[in-house]
């Protein structure tokens, strides 16, 4: 934290996780109460990441040629401004879902700015043998932001209302947006040659890097899984327990608060040349806590099934994050962690998009399709990623 720009780059970060993590609970609900259709929530939440997911190797150049401080603050203003329309046409009675999924979707353009921006920051500011430890800090962020947006989403939509909730939230991305403004940041900016090719040598460099391609492969059949998840456990405390928008909340701020102390211990641990088999336990484990949900007949059951996950996903996220690290060049971390990291969470908007006409199917279903989606991404950390790290 005493590293120049790291406290302003930390605050920033758990700024935007809360306005993340209300975003995804609050819209959720949102839809399900507005307009009574899992469905469009599957839609809507999809589209908030899939638009800006396509976009992510001009992004990442963008990164690479003009520095990330500012870029991260755009994306956020962006977020800001999106919600406050959202917010302002549903007052109104005038958002139609054609409308909704419009705005979800220009929302996302910008997303992998602040995403990979401030990631692909922290190992140009923190010294190499403190990456495990920063990469703790940034996961903690996620899990910290968890714990406080997700309840307060819960709580504003059960209280006060989805568009206050939404309001709420663009106030949030304002606030993270003015933090990171004037982080100085150290990279080497890349300006040689055009920003489309620039995107598509990072493009190249990923596909040609079997540990980036490796890592997607996991990330994509594991977040078809979480994707999944996001829609069906709401649904399934709503309908099937018949609790309230705050219980959601209250079940996601106990994972977020599970995941804190569990990554802060995971942190101090030395992930080197033992990332693959920690990322295949740890999805392993993920599974099978999941598998708990089908079964479940109270919300404390569904609390404990996921706290479970929060806690065993750990050691996952820290070695996955060094590793990427540690594998990709250092003068390409903008360009490079765009296209990871969109291609990491490309199952997501999938797993969003499936689990409507899943739940519609069956909601046990759509809770057991989560399952097994996870269990193979636990296949290729061991099949795709090599062992030692390549030149």
């Amino acid at each position: 934290m005493r590293s120049e720009g790291v406290a302003r780059l930390v605050a920033s970060l758990l700024l935007g996780r809360v306005a993340g993590q209300m975003l995804t609970v609050s819209l959720v609900l949102f839809v399900l109460s507005r307009y009574h259709s899992p469905q469009l929530a599957g839609y809507a939440t999809s589209l908030l990441v899939l638009p800006g997911l396509l976009l992510s190797p001009i992004a990442g150049a963008l990164l690479d040629r003009y520095g990330r401080a500012r870029l991260i603050a755009l994306d956020y203003v962006l977020a800001a401004a999106t919600l406050f329309l959202m917010a302002g046409l549903s007052i109104r009675h005038a958002l139609p879902p054609a409308l909704l999924l419009g705005i979800c979707g220009i929302s996302s353009l910008t997303g992998p700015l602040s995403a990979a921006g401030a990631r692909s920051m922290f190992p140009t500011v923190v010294p190499g043998h403190l990456w495990e430890r920063a990469n703790a800090l940034d996961s903690s962020t996620g899990v910290l932001a968890g714990v406080i947006g997700a309840p307060l989403a819960g709580v504003l939509v059960g209280f006060a209302g989805g568009e206050w909730a939404l309001g709420a939230t663009a106030s949030l991305f304002l606030l993270a947006g003015l933090a990171v403004v004037g982080i100085h940041d150290p990279s080497i900016k890349q300006r040689g040659t055009k920003i489309l090719a620039e995107a598509r040598s990072g493009l190249v460099y990923v596909f040609r890097n079997r540990s980036l391609v490796g890592l997607a492969l996991t990330f994509f059949a594991f977040t078809i899984g979480w994707g999944c998840l996001v829609i069906a456990m709401p649904v399934l405390v709503l309908g099937r327990l018949h609790q309230g928008p705050a219980a959601v909340g209250y079940v996601w701020g106990a994972v977020g608060a599970a995941g804190l102390v569990s990554t802060l211990i995971t942190g101090r641990l030395k992930t080197h040349g033992r990332e693959r088999i920690l990322m295949a336990g740890s999805i392993v484990a993920v599974a099978l806590a999941m598998a708990a949900m089908p079964f479940a007949t109270s919300v404390l059951v569904v609390a404990a099934a996921l706290v479970a996950v929060a806690i065993v996903e750990t050691p996952f996220d820290i070695a996955f994050l060094t590793l990427r690290q540690r594998r990709t060049d250092p003068t390409r971390f903008g360009r490079v962690f765009a296209v990871s990291m969109s291609l990491n969470v490309v199952g997501t908007p999938v797993g969003l998009a499936l689990a409507g006409p899943l739940i519609a199917w069956s909601l046990n279903g759509a809770l057991w399709f989560a399952v097994a989606a996870t269990l193979i991404g636990a296949v290729f950390p061991l099949l795709v990623i090599p062992a030692r790290d390549e030149s």
